[in-house]
């Protein structure tokens, strides 16, 4: 599944100059494109944005190290899919249970909004990914980007899956996709996403695979 995965693409420039600099400022950052982390046969998937300037950019392990991530993994645990509440680092001993995160955009954006080309040109590597889950895998989106990255993925058509909190999709009778808010510093703050409504949305995703 991630044999595929370039961990040295630069085929972005914009994206791949953005990491030069960073590089520069920050010598012990992973700065290159950061890898899927989990069970390489899962049939649940996540999908985030992009990595953070100080977290998965940082780590080389998505959502690890910022504050996207501590509800994401602090919930994963509470659901059974994570052996621990937080991910610090990408050489500590926790592991996911028949669970696997990544994102739409495998390298750091400036200001954390990659542009349209630079999400289609990483889409072959979620391609990859999405053609390696089982016909009973749930797939979660983080966000309206990963949503429609995960559409583009499989070649449906956007108008006929709209992105939308808790809504649930069967995508090409390939998978089934469920919508959240993404569990970003602003969304938590703003409690535009609360740990309640992600919990609702993971136990979701629990019922689907346990049926």
């Amino acid at each position: 599944m991630t044999d595929s995965f370039d961990r040295d693409c630069r085929r972005c420039p914009r994206l791949a100059q953005f990491l030069d600099e960073v590089r520069v400022k920050h010598p012990d950052y992973y700065c290159r494109p950061v890898p899927p982390f989990g069970d390489p046969l899962a049939r649940l998937l996540i999908v985030g944005l992009a990595p953070g300037l100080h977290g998965a950019n940082r780590t080389g392990r998505p959502f690890t190290g910022d504050h996207a991530g501590l509800l994401l993994y602090k919930t994963l645990h509470q659901f059974g899919f994570s052996t621990g509440a937080e991910s610090a680092s990408a050489d500590d001993p926790l592991q996911l249970i028949n669970c696997r995160i990544t994102n739409a955009v495998k390298c750091l954006p400036p200001d954390n909004k990659p542009v349209g080309s630079e999400i289609s040109t990483c889409n072959d590597f979620l391609t990859n990914e999405l053609r390696s889950l089982a016909a009973d895998s749930v797939v979660l989106a983080l966000g309206g980007i990963a949503h429609r990255a995960v559409i583009k993925s499989v070649g449906g058509r956007q108008t006929a899956y709209k992105f939308g909190h808790a809504a649930e999709h069967r995508v090409e009778d390939r998978f089934t996709m469920l919508d959240s808010y993404h569990c970003s510093r602003y969304n938590t703050n703003t409690r535009r996403l609360t740990p309640e409504m992600f919990q609702n949305v993971f136990a979701r995703a629990r019922n689907l695979l346990n049926q």
